[in-house]
């Protein structure tokens, strides 16, 4: 099976792409497909993420066709009182399975670990999603434990916490 992606960055014309992941099967760990304002706010939150540091979103290009497949991106948080990064991703049902979103989520963590301002990156799959969590666990994430997370407002959601160091010399550093 072909896994060749690229990651590009996050332009007005993917809204349509954010819309085909905006479905009931996609959103089933994120309580469920969101209403069109809350997506054009979502996308116009991706179209400002475009300082590498502060975080960035990207459509997953499935190569050679070039076609749009999924999205992933990192950002800003604090989690614990420490600055972090979080990641997240989404490829399209008619592509999973096949190794696309661990190959993009790692160029998301190569994007990252450019940037030399976070010493972690982190991903909040649900403890429900086994496909979501098989994710970090292969690009060896640490995982640090199950937290609850209000995502949407209003809906808790239990989630692992998955941690991965972004230098060599954050690699055994641990926070509570």
């Amino acid at each position: 099976m072909n896994t060749d992606i690229r990651i590009e960055p996050w332009v007005d014309d993917d809204l349509e792409l954010l819309r085909r992941a905006n479905t009931a099967d996609m959103t089933e760990h994120l309580g469920g497909p969101e209403p069109e304002d809350k997506l054009l706010d979502r996308h116009r939150r991706y179209l400002t993420l475009g300082d590498p540091q502060a975080g960035r979103m990207f459509r997953v290009v499935l190569l050679p066709e070039g076609e749009p497949v999924g999205i992933v991106g990192y950002w800003q948080r604090v989690w614990q009182d420490v600055d972090v990064y979080e990641t997240g991703w989404q490829v399209l049902p008619e592509f999973q399975g096949r190794g696309i979103a661990t190959a993009a989520v790692a160029a998301v963590v190569a994007e990252a670990r450019e940037q030399r301002t976070r010493s972690h990156i982190h991903a909040y799959p649900s403890v429900a999603n086994a496909a979501s969590n098989a994710i970090p666990r292969k690009l060896g994430f640490e995982l640090a434990g199950e937290y609850d997370f209000e995502y949407p407002p209003g809906h808790i959601m239990r989630c692992n916490d998955w941690r991965l160091a972004l230098s060599p010399a954050t690699a055994h550093a641990h926070h509570t």
